[in-house]
């Protein structure tokens, strides 16, 4: 029956005597203000051990841990017998640890200790736990009533019932039944016997009996297979000897040896000796591995002991020495200690070393020697170093000196127009040394545009374009050195005037006359330039030149920009400016237009050419001064001649220069005038027009009753209002289109409302117009377009209207009128005559790329009065002309054509489309695409550059000594071109055909290897390098150390 509140233990029946003991006191505590002590309990007893930490010093909780015995973890063991506790005191700041040990059993005696540990502090405590047996009490107790069950089902059945067998004991009465010992009876019985014991002996409870058993203590066996155990504990140093002595009282028993549980065999490490009744087992060549426990059967018994095994010192044999070097040379530390891969740990001014990966520091072990290496000495590495072993250690100082510095070559000033590359020079010894940059004591860093560059001697710092931020004071320092080099860099830039960035129409500004114009022009230069405003062409210089303390108008002038303020704008303010801007960089020259905008001069007096019967037309000539603003409209105004009260004729303004004003009375005198009206203002009125007086009105509804191919009749309505001179007849003209050339049809007057004119040729498209006359004179005419191509056929059921030869110029909304009595209706008639649309205005290539080409166009100026439904895109190679469709019905204005043929050259045309179909023409690409491979480019031819030269050897022979029996090499390098032959030569002998010898070439790394070499190989041996330029050579001496053969 394996129980978990027994795998802790040390033993069945093991003694207290026989574990660990303490061998030195402990360490003072550092963290520990109360430890755990010893104790005693009774078997089946609690006992609780306390240890309490102070936290007022501390970040975080630190950690503890229970063992038993030296190695035994207590944090796995919890459970029913064992408990591990952890509170904390915020008033205090005092951590407490309990450990409790709940029903103790014998084999829990022995040695504890507690341990503490937070980050690089450690503390710990050691304890004893001794546990005594319970008295065993009356014997003369009724076990069977003891055990019988005193509440079924309840958490107290199967103890004992005390207070039952107190009743029991004071009224017993005697039995002549013989008494017996079940406890022996079960005590020798074996377990499969226990129910029918019980069942015999009238015990219902035989689960509490069994425990009840099982707590009872055991009888010690005495140790009878030992005269002489083993010591509790043995110590030996690392690398000695040990010999672990027992004494049998039986030497006839079979003895085994264990370490930690496992059986030793004799080995040459274990030897197991025999002398009389003793037994040793010999340790030799102790190590780590041999600190354990290790325990002795004989037969049944069993004794235990643990080995520790002591480390020696590791001693410093060959101390540090101390180092005086200069920076960038190579230092190495060398220690040697007393034993091979011993551990050390290197310090710099009494701080580790550390030794990354990326340390500085480099640190290596050859046998018991230590080295510490630093490749790249800095001033920084300066101080005293040390290293530390177990058994002692040595330090030693190390001076890191600064080379003397020379200045060959110093930083000169410089004067660099922006823009241009700046490039700072200068030399200085030692070579290697490197070096910061600064400009205005800000350091400089390399990027795309700043270059700086060390080669040997030399340091350059170069900017690929200077700005202004470039200017400024540069030094160089050489690092490790307080000496450094300074020049001064002053950037110039010739004046300009950016008049660009006032996004001005043609460089003109328009300003309301009266108003204030502040006039800001952006302006760069180095040094600041000098700037001077003027009107005009300077003819005279006082009164061209605008100075800075003009009162109306005056210039100023700042940093980056120039200005002129005129306070109160006027006409006269008009005219070109130009500013002239001066340094010592050059000068520049910038003009700016300034336009004073005002309201425009009044018109001239309109004339009336015509006038109707209540209508006149009027026209008139736009002002001589707009205003500085073009003329945006006008109005009219009209009034009685007699009157003085003018009248506005139009709310909206009028674009043209003519107007018909209209419901005017016939017969009455009336005058009309005009103002003129540009963004800024209305003008003021123009002189009244001459008088004039309304005529009757024009005819009404001239229309085409029929047209022949030379004949053409109108038909017309009278006026519909005749004034008091009546109607004499009516005039009808025509003209051809295109002409101002009316011809007169009826050389007499007609009173009909009907007339055909006569000796018209085919085709032709004329103007009709018809006149009322009376006494006043003629009416207006009443106008008409009549073409030879059109016909209008009216019946009495329907109207028609046919076009020949439709034309583009036929489109247009036609107005249909039917008149039955008083009852008039209207409708009207969309036209639209379609073409072909013309092509795209204009294909340009956009991008090329790999076997892509990107093409943009503009819609076609003609849709062919249709709107645009797509386009087809053609394509030719150069070579051919030849035109394929690349897409059809397309609807965008760009397209990338893809898949073209790497190495050919293509022009693309465009079609446009609508309803109709596709444009005649197509608007071809100006510029080919050559299509080239990707990643090529069209380069300059160069000249090749001649880069032969004679065998020149570039790395020597070295004089190398070799061992016999082992293979050896000889190398050198050599740079020559053409590629040399090579010859290898011992002592002067060229080397042909000889297996013991091979040579390799590659790279210009000549190589000779020579197999398993003797006394006899050794000699003087050389490479020599030969090609049409010349010759080189190089020697060596090789030397053979030992003896050729047994």
């Amino acid at each position: 029956m394996g129980r978990k509140d027994s795998v802790w233990s040390l033993g069945e029946g093991q003694a207290p005597d026989e574990l660990e003991k303490p061998v030195d006191n402990p360490p003072l505590s550092t963290l520990l203000i109360e430890s755990p002590q010893s104790g005693t309990v009774t078997v089946g007893g609690d006992i609780t051990f306390v240890a309490k930490v102070e936290a007022k010093d501390l970040l975080r909780k630190p950690t503890v841990k229970w063992f038993k015995g030296k190695w035994m973890d207590l944090a796995s063991k919890t459970g029913k017998h064992l408990q591990l506790k952890e509170t904390f005191d915020r008033v205090t700041k005092v951590h407490t640890f309990e450990m409790h040990i709940i029903k103790a059993k014998d084999n829990y005696a022995g040695n504890y200790r507690c341990e503490v540990n937070y980050k690089d502090k450690f503390d710990s405590c050691s304890f004893d736990l001794e546990v005594k047996e319970a008295g065993t009490g009356s014997q003369n107790i009724d076990i069977r009533s003891a055990f019988k069950r005193s509440s079924e089902g309840q958490e107290d059945a199967g103890e004992l019932d005390f207070s039952g067998l107190l009743k029991h004991r004071e009224h017993k009465q005697q039995d002549d039944t013989p008494e017996v010992d079940v406890w022996e009876i079960l005590k020798n019985a074996r377990p499969d016997q226990y129910e029918k014991i019980a069942f015999m002996y009238g015990i219902t409870d035989l689960r509490g009996l069994l425990k009840r058993l099982k707590k009872m203590p055991k009888e010690e066996k005495k140790l009878e297979a030992f005269a002489k155990k083993l010591e509790p504990a043995y110590q030996v140093d690392k690398g000695g000897k040990i010999r672990l002595v027992v004494d049998l009282a039986d030497p006839t028993v079979e003895l085994k040896w264990y370490k930690n549980g496992q059986e030793i065999r004799p080995s040459p490490k274990y030897i197991f000796e025999h002398k009389g009744t003793q037994r040793i087992m010999v340790i030799n060549n102790c190590s780590a591995n041999d600190d354990a426990a290790y325990s002795v059967v004989a037969g049944d018994e069993k004794c235990s002991t643990e080995l520790f095994v002591k480390e020696l010192p590791v001693k410093i044999v060959k101390g540090l020495e101390p180092v005086k070097t200069t920076v960038n040379e190579r230092i190495e530390l060398e220690c040697e200690v007393s034993e091979e891969g011993a551990q050390v740990k290197w310090l710099k001014n009494g701080v580790e070393v550390p030794t990354g990966v990326r340390s500085r520091y480099r640190v290596k072990c050859e046998g018991t020697k230590h080295f510490l290496v630093i490749d790249d000495a800095s001033r920084d590495d300066t101080g005293t170093y040390s290293i530390m072993a177990s058994g002692g250690t040595s330090e030693a100082h190390i001076q890191v000196d600064l080379k003397p510095l020379k200045v060959y070559q110093d930083l000169q000033d410089m004067t660099v127009l922006l823009g241009q590359p700046i490039k700072l020079h200068c030399e200085i010894y030692p070579g290697n040394v490197p070096g910061r940059w600064y400009r205005n004591g800000q350091l400089i860093q390399p990027s795309d545009r700043i270059n700086i560059i060390h080669r040997n001697k030399v340091h350059r710092l170069e900017i690929a374009a200077s700005s202004l931020h470039d200017a400024g004071d540069y030094t160089f320092v050489p690092e490790g050195y307080s000496q450094s080099l300074s020049a001064k860099i002053h950037i110039i830039d010739p004046p300009r005037v950016h008049l660009d960035s006032l996004n001005f129409p043609d460089n003109t500004v328009t300003v309301v006359a009266g108003n204030k114009l502040r006039l800001e022009i952006p302006i760069s230069g180095e040094p600041a330039p000098r700037v001077v405003w003027m009107k005009g062409e300077r003819v005279r210089p006082f009164d061209s030149v605008i100075l800075e303390s003009g009162h109306r108008i005056h210039a100023e002038t700042y940093s980056d920009h120039t200005s002129l303020t005129i306070e109160v704008t006027e006409r006269e303010d008009t005219g070109n400016y130009k500013i002239v801007l001066q340094n010592e960089a050059g000068e520049a020259t910038a003009s700016v237009k300034i336009k004073v905008v005002d309201i425009p001069d009044p018109p001239e007096a309109p004339l009336v050419p015509e006038v109707g019967g209540d209508w006149c037309s009027m026209t008139w000539e736009p002002p001589k001064y707009d205003g500085g603003s073009p003329i945006l409209g006008y109005y009219v105004e009209r009034k009685k001649k007699q009157s003085s009260r003018w009248m506005r004729l139009n709310f909206d303004l009028i674009k043209e220069t003519t107007f018909e004003p209209k419901k005017m009375i016939e017969g009455v005198p009336y005058e009309v005038r005009i103002f003129a009206v540009n963004a800024i203002g209305v003008s003021k009125p123009s002189e009244p027009s001459k008088a004039f007086t309304p005529l009757g009105d024009e005819p009404t509804m001239l229309v085409v009753d029929d047209v022949t191919d030379t004949t053409v009749t109108v038909k017309w309505r009278p006026p519909e209002t005749i004034g008091a001179a009546g109607l004499d007849g009516y005039l009808v003209e025509y003209c051809v289109e295109g002409t101002n050339d009316w011809v007169i049809s009826n050389k007499e007057l007609t009173e009909k409302t009907r007339y055909t004119i006569t000796g018209l040729s085919p085709g032709c498209k004329i103007l009709v117009r018809v006149k009322a006359v009376n006494a006043a004179g003629a009416s207006a005419p009443l106008h008409y377009i009549c073409s030879a191509v059109t016909l209008i056929r009216n019946t009495d059921c329907d109207s028609i209207i046919f076009i020949r030869k439709a034309e583009r110029s036929h489109s247009g909304k036609y107005d249909m009128t039917v008149q039955v009595e008083n009852h008039v209706d209207t409708a009207i008639l969309d036209i639209q005559i379609v073409d072909l649309p013309g092509p795209p205005q204009c294909v340009n290539i956009e991008d090329v790329w790999g076997g892509n080409v990107a093409l943009v166009w503009t819609p076609p100026k003609d849709n062919g009065n249709a709107p645009i439904t797509g386009y087809t895109i053609q394509k030719a190679d150069k070579k051919t002309m030849e035109w394929f469709t690349c897409i059809e019905h397309y609807h965008r204005n760009c397209i990338t054509i893809t898949e073209l043929v790497v190495g050919n050259e293509y022009f693309f045309r465009i079609f446009s489309e609508n309803m109709c179909g596709l444009s005649e023409t197509a608007t071809q690409t100006k510029k080919s695409a050559l299509i080239v491979k990707e990643g090529t480019m069209k380069t300059q031819e160069y000249n090749d550059h001649d880069f032969k030269e004679a065998p020149k050897f570039t790395q020597p022979l070295i004089n190398t000594f070799a061992v016999a029996g082992y293979n050896t090499t000889l190398n050198c390098s050599v740079r020559a071109n053409p590629r040399p032959k090579v010859i290898w030569m011992k002592n002067k002998i060229t080397i042909i055909d000889d297996p013991r010898y091979r040579m390799f070439s590659s790279q210009g790394v000549c190589t000779l290897e020579i197999r398993k070499p003797s006394p006899y190989d050794g000699g003087m041996y050389t490479c020599k390098a030969i090609n049409e330029l010349g010759e080189a050579q190089v020697d060596c001496k090789l030397e053979v150390k030992g003896q050729c053969g047994p």
